[in-house]
């Protein structure tokens, strides 16, 4: 099977990759780089913890976190996923798209009742855990830590993986931007790119993300998406020793390598403009930085170093879209919120589908076919 893969962000990757070794014939169009997109731009926390609006989301969810671990098995050179833990406690926000809106403990109940590794941690052990953790931004609130989840270097896992997939399978890498699908009697059967070269394939699959609905410009084919901003802030390097990635009421932040920290903040990402500029005195970056200060009073003399703001893609009913889109034969298409904690799964899943013809039932209620009438 010839396969064109649209997208090299983290789902993009595991795509080529899975169906590369699987035994496509595949090539990879990216015109922004690999990991040049938004998976460069996010907090990047592999989890299905904040994922209980419904049983089957956290299920795909989990599922993402397991192949994770799978691929790193293949990877004896692999140094993109971290699992010092996560620390959450009450009132940090649920990710967008979760609709995690669960008081803690009854959240901390349902997650073990599902087998997710979640235990509630005293005052005391969180203090022995993170020591420079100011004790009155947690005051009296239940904590939460989930001892396995960690965050994954997005850019450097879809380095790893294409290079892996080049070296291993052949893959072909192309620096160019997709502008349409090539669509013959009813069946796409390539795509176009911008200087108006034409690749065929026998399946074509969409991992572009936010600009999935550039690379198919027929409106009829399109997921209605309803993206949202996102700006990250990193911090100048600082000795502080933190080692687990905290949610909090106030600020998300973890390290972010060479001792520096990342930040965000899904309400303050609601304030920032999609054309804003990424400057370090952007507002809330600023304000970023002064609740990481009062999280931890050791980085009061340290400085926001770079922000980056990008657009998050997310389908219009928040949930995952995967799979063939309807009337289009040779058309499949992964557009997510949680790419990161997806991508493996989502790369897995797609070689099953398109190559082994077995359907996965964990996309069952995920499909891009909802959608369309």
């Amino acid at each position: 099977m010839k396969a064109i893969v649209v997208g090299a962000g983290i789902v993009g990757s595991s795509v080529a990759y899975r169906l590369a070794q699987a035994g496509a014939s595949v090539t990879l169009i990216e015109e922004r780089g690999v990991g040049g997109g938004t998976s460069r731009v996010t907090f990047a926390w592999v989890n299905a913890c904040e994922k209980l609006s419904s049983e089957a989301y956290y299920r795909l969810n989990f599922a993402g976190r397991e192949a994770h671990a799978r691929i790193l098995e293949e990877f004896s050179d692999a140094n993109w996923y971290h699992r010092p833990g996560v620390i959450q406690w009450q009132g940090a926000e649920a990710e967008a798209g979760g609709r995690d809106s669960a008081e803690p403990l009854d959240k901390l109940r349902q997650l073990q009742t599902w087998g997710y590794p979640a235990e509630r941690l005293s005052h005391d052990d969180l203090h022995r855990l993170e020591p420079e953790l100011n004790s009155e931004v947690v005051g009296n609130a239940p904590v939460i830590l989930y001892p396995k989840d960690g965050w994954c270097d997005a850019v450097v896992y879809a380095g790893s993986v294409v290079g892996g997939a080049m070296e291993r399978y052949g893959l072909t890498l192309v620096d160019a931007k997709v502008t349409g699908l090539k669509i013959t009697a009813g069946r796409c059967d390539g795509v176009v790119l911008a200087d108006g070269t034409v690749r065929t394939a026998d399946i074509v699959v969409n991992c572009s993300g936010r600009w999935s609905n550039d690379v198919a410009s027929e409106k009829e084919y399109q997921i209605p998406l309803a993206p949202t901003v996102g700006l990250i802030a990193y911090t100048q390097a600082a000795g502080v020793k933190l080692k687990r990635a905290l949610r909090t009421p106030l600020v998300n932040m973890r390290p972010d390598g060479g001792g520096r920290f990342m930040l965000r903040s899904n309400e303050l990402d609601k304030l920032v403009a999609a054309d804003a500029a990424p400057t370090t005195d952007h507002p809330q970056a600023q304000e970023l930085l002064r609740r990481a200060r009062k999280t931890i009073p050791a980085l009061e003399k340290i400085e926001v170093e770079a922000v980056r703001i990008a657009i998050r893609p997310i389908p219009k009913d928040s949930y995952s879209a995967i799979g063939p889109v309807p009337h289009l034969d040779g058309y499949y298409v992964a557009v997510t919120h949680s790419g990161v904690t997806l991508g493996p799964f989502i790369g897995e899943a797609v070689a099953d589908e398109v190559i082994n013809n077995r359907t996965r039932p964990e996309l069952a209620d995920f499909r891009p076919s909802r959608f369309f009438n």
